[in-house]
């Protein structure tokens, strides 16, 4: 890490840190749902199915977010989206401290999904722009192991409040945690500039209203784009989501675990995780992007099936965590940096934001269908069936789409 990390000067590494942070934090405040999950289920006798519409739609929310943040992004600028953005998930995460019904709680986490979708749509673009094209793999994907990272503190979180607390007031300490993220702000009000991609571009923004610039992803030139990375998005995030949302009901009902064996498994897949954004990095600038995602998708595909449905022994299946997060993460690794180099500057908020948040949309629909189905084939099954079919689609994707490493950026249309 050090050689290309190193190769940055000072401002392009306070970028790194800042979306880095943002990207960690955020998955904080996403994840944790999946933890009070089996709390609510029996404090407020709240069914999977419930927990899943609520999981979905703030999925769905964090694609309507991401869409509206890469239009903004190109408009006003990508740190001023990221900022707004960490403000408005840190707010509604803390107001779900204060819910008391199901209803309640699906208001606030689609509300909260706003600001998660508007996170990626701006880093994921301002550091992409930011740094040397030869480090753009490796710099974009080791900002997407914010995620894990994000995942262990809520983790961690987890383990600290319901160790020392009632489930009945853990949940909510939990949720009051989400509101931490916003004091980054105020970090980045003094230390992180805009990209000069972005001030290159400015005579086009003013020739070109929103609507023009969102009408131009569907363009005869960009369109084959926008779908695939939209395709890929969608089956990348479903296999994502339904291990994110699911894993830890599957391992406390299924398996019987308790909070504190729960909590030792998910760190075996959360090191994979971060093993996998930071690994796969580095091998899309070797080897590059489709090689890369195919290789993910392929992996991803086989340790789930055989994660949920072999009768392993626990202790294999605590080993298997590990390539289980490795892969899974693998491939939203590269995503970042490929949707940087498939479209223009002119227009690269605005079309990675709607390809990455509408494929996240599709995708979020993939953990209500595991809660919906569970009842009839059982939750281990469903999380296979659903998860791998995402990440089949991911391998097909794969298959036809343009290689990008090395590519210089393109300011327009």
């Amino acid at each position: 890490m050090q050689s290309w990390y190193h190769s940055m000067a000072p401002n392009q590494r306070r970028t790194f840190w800042a979306c880095f942070l943002g990207w960690a934090l955020d998955a904080m405040d996403v994840q944790l749902f999946a933890f009070v999950i089996p709390t609510l289920l029996g404090v407020w006798g709240m069914t999977k199915g419930e927990a899943g519409i609520i999981g979905t739609s703030a999925l769905i929310s964090s694609a309507i977010g991401g869409v509206i943040a890469g239009v903004l992004a190109d408009r006003i600028g990508r740190v001023k989206v990221l900022k707004l953005a960490i403000l408005w998930f840190s707010l509604f995460t803390g107001l779900s401290a204060f819910t008391d019904s199901f209803h309640q709680l699906l208001l606030t986490r689609s509300l909260q999904g706003l600001g998660f979708g508007g996170e990626w749509a701006a880093g994921a673009v301002l550091i992409g722009e930011v740094v040397d094209k030869h480090i753009r793999g490796r710099a974009v994907g080791s900002v997407q192991a914010g995620w894990p990272v994000g995942y262990a503190l809520a983790a961690l979180a987890y383990w600290v409040t319901f160790t020392l607390l009632p489930e009945t007031e853990a949940w909510r300490v939990l949720f009051l945690l989400g509101i931490l993220p916003g004091l980054l702000v105020v970090w980045m009000r003094r230390n992180i500039s805009e990209s000069e991609a972005f001030e290159a571009a400015a005579k086009y923004r003013v020739k070109t209203s929103p609507l023009k610039t969102f009408a131009l992803i569907f363009s005869p030139s960009i369109l084959p784009m926008t779908v695939m990375a939209s395709l890929m998005a969608a089956g990348a995030l479903g296999g994502n989501y339904t291990i994110l949302t699911w894993l830890v009901t599957y391992l406390r009902e299924t398996q019987g675990l308790t909070v504190s064996m729960t909590s030792l498994y998910l760190a075996v897949n959360i090191f994979g995780s971060f093993c996998g954004y930071v690994g796969m990095a580095y091998l899309s600038d070797g080897i590059g992007r489709r090689k890369t995602f195919a290789l993910s998708a392929a992996g991803a595909t086989l340790t789930v099936l055989a994660y949920t449905q072999f009768h392993l022994p626990m202790s294999v299946l605590l080993l298997l965590g590990f390539p289980l997060g490795l892969f899974q993460s693998g491939i939203v690794s590269g995503m970042g940096a490929c949707f940087t180099e498939l479209f223009p500057t002119q227009v690269r908020g605005t079309a990675g934001g709607f390809s990455y948040n509408f494929g996240r949309g599709v995708g979020a629909l993939v953990p209500a269908g595991v809660g919906m189905t569970s009842g009839s084939i059982g939750l281990a099954v469903s999380i296979g069936i659903w998860a791998a079919c995402s990440y089949l689609l991911v391998f097909a994707v794969a298959l036809v789409l343009p290689e990008t490493r090395n590519k210089e950026l393109e300011v327009h249309v």
